[in-house]
């Protein structure tokens, strides 16, 4: 692609660099100058002009953004994803519904090695997405790159982005209570939301006390594709009352702690077929915490090891951290 000034006399055909005031009429840039074009800024007293024109073997940037989008993500609807159509060389990948993005983050370096003028932008690997939210932003930056180039990133990430969505229809929770401890209702409120934001039903609620046999039994009863245990105290070890409570009613703890602030009080287990998550005391707020991370990769059915768990360390939130006391103040509850 050439760029620099020409005489408008000869500027027909090229790309309109900058947007330019004609008179009454403002030519935008990005516009392919037609005669009548080159009339109006002639009459407008101006000689000179900034464009682009393509050389053989470019690719305008609309063409590439199309094309580009259409590697990242071959079957839209299969991966989960909306395609816009491409406007200033950029094309969104926007959520076709909920669910988590998944990402093969060495392919997307790869395609953003390929030439600095070819890019995507993403939100972090498996960020949980509502409708419509924006998953990737495909942009190429100049007028035109060279075909070879778009092939090339193409190439390098076929596939590369989609939304895992939510596999789990449907929750149970679990909540004790303790004399004098936290109010349940805007926790079960929040929680509630966590779960419909994901597409899925609470179908069962069940509030018992802070006992491991009453809890046990409350797990064992409780329906839902997946059972989800807030406690009014706070677990603090991987023998405290819910994780035995979950033991006690055959499951199976597989992970106790988080390295997520807010959200360490974390614990992941299984009860049978299905997952248990035993959420920290931070989810009694719809603030966003490790609760969350864990919760919706669960519905969406991606695996969650214990290795997963600690590599949530980097990035590990710290949002609320400037704005507490060092180190935090009150009594354990």
């Amino acid at each position: 692609m050439r760029f620099g000034p020409v005489p408008v006399a000869g500027a027909e055909g090229a790309i309109l660099a900058h947007s330019v005031q004609a008179g009454s009429k403002k030519l935008r840039k990005g516009l392919r100058l037609e005669p009548e074009h080159l009339e109006q800024l002639t009459q407008a007293g101006i000689a000179e002009v900034i464009v682009a024109r393509l050389d053989p073997g470019d690719c305008h940037e609309d063409a590439a953004a199309r094309q580009l989008a259409d590697a990242l993500a071959p079957d839209p609807g299969a991966a989960g994803l909306r395609v816009t159509a491409p406007f200033t060389g950029r094309v969104n990948l926007l959520a076709d519904g909920p669910g988590v993005v998944c990402l093969d983050v060495d392919a997307i370096e790869r395609f953003n090695l390929v030439h600095p003028m070819i890019t995507v932008a993403t939100v972090p690997q498996h960020q949980q997405m509502g409708p419509g939210g924006m998953v990737a932003t495909i942009k190429v930056i100049s007028y035109a790159v060279p075909q070879a180039d778009v092939d090339r990133a193409a190439d390098a990430a076929r596939g590369a982005i989609r939304l895992a969505a939510p596999v789990l229809r449907s929750a149970g929770l679990v909540v004790t209570d303790i004399p004098g401890g936290p109010p349940n209702d805007k926790g079960i409120a929040a929680i509630r939301g966590r779960i419909e934001a994901l597409g899925l039903t609470l179908d069962d609620l069940r509030l018992v006390p802070h006992r491991g046999a009453e809890l046990a039994a409350a797990i064992s009863e409780v329906r839902g594709d997946m059972v989800l245990i807030l406690t009014g105290s706070a677990t603090s070890d991987p023998e405290d009352v819910a994780p035995a409570a979950l033991r006690c009613a055959g499951g199976v703890v597989e992970r106790f702690g988080m390295p997520v602030d807010p959200g360490n009080l974390l614990f992941l287990g299984a009860l049978g077929a299905r997952p248990v998550i035993g959420l920290p005391g931070c989810a009694r707020s719809p603030a966003l915490n490790g609760a969350d991370w864990v919760l919706s990769r669960v519905a969406c059915g991606l695996e969650v090891t214990g290795r997963d768990i600690a590599a949530m360390g980097v990035g590990g939130l710290l949002k609320e951290i400037p704005t507490r006391p060092q180190p935090r103040a009150g009594r354990r509850v």
